[in-house]
C-alpha cells in the first residue's frame, strides 16, 4: 500500500513543533518520544504501521482548536484518532503528522430526558453513553461490536452501526449535533438538541467523513427509552445460502426484528471455544432478536418461525431467561476477538441488498477456494452489512497480498450486485484504491470539492478515502 512521502522540512523541525505544542498543552498531553509514539503507529488494521511525528491528547475543545491552529499555520498534517479501533486504517499516521487523540474528552456534559438527548465529549466510549442513562431506563442505540472500547468520535467519523441498527438506524440516525473544530482552528456548532437544523445538511456531510473535514469534540445524541422486553432466538441451517435466503424472506415479509445476525461454521466454532455460549455445531447460524411486550414478542417470533420453517432449520432455540439471552449475544459480540486468537485476519464490510445474500455468500465461498484462503462470515444480515473475515498468516511471504487481492474481489462483488464498499468501517486506506469501482471520476471530484471547502490545504487525515492519483495535485498545492 502506497503512502505519500513525508515532508523532510517538517521532520527537520520536529523539536521546534513539539516545543510549540508544549506551550499550548500541558506537558503530559504531548507525546514525542519515539518509543512512546509507537503506541499510535496503527489502528486495528495492524498490517500497516508508521509512527507519527508526535501525538497530542487535549482535554478541551479550546485545546483542540489551539493545536489545529498551530498545525495549520505550520503546514503540519493532523490525524484525528478516537480509540484506535478502526478496521480500515482510518487513524494510520504519516511520519510527518501529528496524531490528535480525543481520549481525554470523555465527559457527559448534559442529559435531557424530556427531549431524549444526551450531550457528551467525543472521546467517550460508545457503551458508556448507555451506561450514563441506563439506570433511568434509557439507552443509546448504535452498538458496534467494539462498543466497549470505540469512541463516539470514531463512530461519527465512520458512521458506525451495530447489531441493533436494523431497527434503530446507524450513527447518522442518532446524531443530532456536534461541536466541530476546523483545520484552521475555528470552533463551529452544527445541529443541536432538535430534529433538523435549517440550511445545508452539514451534519449529514460530516457524519461518515472519516476525519477529513474537522475534529468533533462534542456530540448531541438521541437516547431512547428501553423496550418493555426483548428476546433472541438461535436458528441453525445446513448451508450459508439457505440461511441467507431465510434472512431475505424475513425482511421481505415486512417483519422488522431489532437485529438479525449471521455466523458461519468457522466463526461459530471459534466463538464457542472462546465464549462457551452453547452454540450448536451447524453450517450457519442466525441470531434474531425482537422487542416489545410479551404478547408482541410471541407474535413476532411466531411469524419468524413460520418463515424459517420453509428453510428447514436444523436448530430453533428460543431464549427463556436473561442469562440465556446474554450467552447468545456474548458469543456474537466476542466474534472478532475469538477469530483473532486462531488467525490473522482482515475484516471487510461491504454492504449488499438483502435479496443478494444467498448469491454473494455462495460467491464468497467460491472465491475463498480460488484464492486458497479461508473466509469466516459474521455480519449484520438484516441490513446486508457483510463482514467477511479473510484468514491468513501475516508471517507467510505473499499471504497479505493474496488476502488483499481476495478482499478487493469480494468488495467489487458487493458493488456489482447493487451494494457499496463500506457499511460502517469506512474507506480509510483499505478501500481507498477501490473508490473508482463504486464512483465515477465526476463523483470523486464532487467529493474532493467538499474537502477543498473544509480543508483547502489538505492537512486533515492525509492519504485516506480518495485514491492518491485523484488527490496529488491538491496535496501538492
Amino acid at each position: 500500500m502506497q503512502m505519500p512521502r513525508p515532508s523532510q522540512a517538517i521532520l527537520a523541525r520536529k523539536d521546534e513543533i513539539v516545543a510549540r505544542l508544549c506551550r499550548i498543552l500541558p506537558p503530559e498531553a504531548v507525546i514525542s518520544d519515539p518509543a512512546e509514539t509507537r503506541a499510535y503507529e496503527c489502528d486495528a488494521l495492524t498490517a500497516y504501521r508508521c509512527p507519527p511525528l508526535a501525538a497530542v491528547l487535549p482535554s478541551t475543545t479550546e485545546q483542540v482548536a489551539a493545536v489545529l491552529k498551530l498545525c495549520h499555520a505550520e503546514g503540519v498534517p493532523v490525524v484525528p484518532r478516537g480509540s484506535g479501533t478502526s478496521l480500515a486504517g482510518g487513524a494510520l499516521p504519516t511520519a510527518d503528522s501529528i496524531i490528535l487523540g480525543v481520549a481525554k474528552l470523555n465527559r457527559v456534559l448534559e442529559t435531557d430526558y424530556d427531549n431524549r438527548v444526551i450531550r457528551v465529549q467525543s472521546g467517550r466510549t460508545n457503551l458508556s453513553v448507555t451506561g450514563a442513562v441506563e439506570a433511568d431506563d434509557f439507552f443509546y442505540a448504535p452498538d458496534p461490536s467494539s462498543q466497549l472500547a470505540c469512541a463516539i468520535a470514531g463512530n461519527i467519523a465512520m458512521n458506525s452501526g451495530g447489531a441493533h441498527c436494523l431497527k434503530y438506524g446507524v450513527t447518522t440516525n442518532n446524531l443530532l449535533g456536534v461541536t466541530l473544530v476546523t483545520m484552521a482552528g475555528e470552533i463551529v456548532q452544527l445541529g443541536g438538541a432538535h430534529l433538523d437544523a435549517p440550511g445545508y445538511d452539514l451534519l449529514g456531510v460530516l457524519c461518515g467523513s472519516e476525519g477529513q473535514l474537522g475534529v468533533v469534540t462534542e456530540a448531541t445524541l438521541r437516547i431512547l427509552r428501553k423496550p418493555e422486553g426483548a428476546r433472541p432466538v438461535l436458528m441453525g441451517f445446513d448451508s450459508n445460502e439457505v440461511a441467507g435466503a431465510c434472512v431475505s424472506d424475513i425482511i421481505k415479509a415486512g417483519v422488522l426484528p431489532v437485529a438479525i445476525e449471521f455466523m458461519d461454521r468457522p466463526c461459530i466454532r471459534a466463538c464457542e471455544a472462546f465464549a462457551h455460549a452453547g452454540y450448536p455445531d451447524v453450517e450457519a447460524l442466525l441470531i434474531v432478536e425482537v422487542e416489545g411486550s410479551e404478547a408482541e414478542i410471541d407474535a413476532q417470533l411466531a411469524r419468524i418461525k413460520t418463515i424459517a420453517d420453509r428453510h428447514s432449520p436444523t436448530e430453533w432455540r428460543e431464549s427463556r431467561s436473561a442469562e440465556e439471552s446474554a450467552a447468545i449475544w456474548l458469543g456474537r459480540k466476542s466474534a472478532f476477538g475469538a477469530m483473532g486468537q486462531i488467525n490473522d485476519y482482515m475484516c471487510l464490510d461491504g454492504t449488499i441488498p438483502v435479496s443478494q445474500l444467498p448469491h454473494v455468500l455462495g460467491r464468497i465461498g467460491a472465491l475463498s477456494k480460488e484464492y486458497g484462503l479461508e473466509v469466516a462470515n459474521v455480519f449484520h444480515a438484516g441490513d446486508g452489512n457483510m463482514h467477511p473475515l479473510i484468514l491468513f498468516d501475516a508471517n507467510a511471504p505473499g499471504q497479505l497480498e493474496t488476502c488483499e487481492a481476495l478482499g478487493a474481489e469480494i468488495l467489487k462483488l458487493c458493488v456489482e450486485v447493487g451494494g457499496c464498499l463500506t457499511g460502517e468501517h469506512g474507506v480509510g486506506v483499505e478501500k481507498r484504491d477501490l473508490m473508482l469501482t463504486q464512483y465515477t471520476a465526476a463523483d470523486i471530484e464532487a467529493q474532493l470539492r467538499v474537502k477543498d471547502v473544509f480543508d483547502p490545504n489538505w492537512l486533515l487525515n492525509p492519504a485516506k478515502v480518495f485514491p492518491l492519483s485523484t488527490t496529488e495535485s491538491r496535496r501538492a498545492a
